[in-house]
């Protein structure tokens, strides 16, 4: 035996808007949406690139210290 479904349950969500939208930058917040070129697209992720790669640097000159830093107390440790 399976369950009926009851027909006359309102759907979840009403078919017709009930919120208002609006599209001043006062009231949403965000900026206005300014097409860009695809050379200035390009030039973004370029910029976006270099940036990430600085970070990915950071971090790996950061690991590397720590990297000696345990070897230098692996040596300590393995002289005693």
């Amino acid at each position: 035996m399976t369950p009926k479904k009851a027909a006359d349950h309102a759907p979840a969500r009403p078919t017709t808007a009930t919120t208002a939208v609006t599209t001043t930058e006062e009231q949403s917040g965000r900026k206005p949406w300014k097409k860009k070129s695809p050379v200035e697209v390009m030039l973004a992720q370029i910029d976006r690139l270099h940036e990430d790669v600085q970070k990915k640097e950071e971090e790996l000159k950061q690991a590397k210290r720590q990297m000696q830093k345990l070897e230098e107390a692996r040596r300590v440790l393995e002289s005693t």
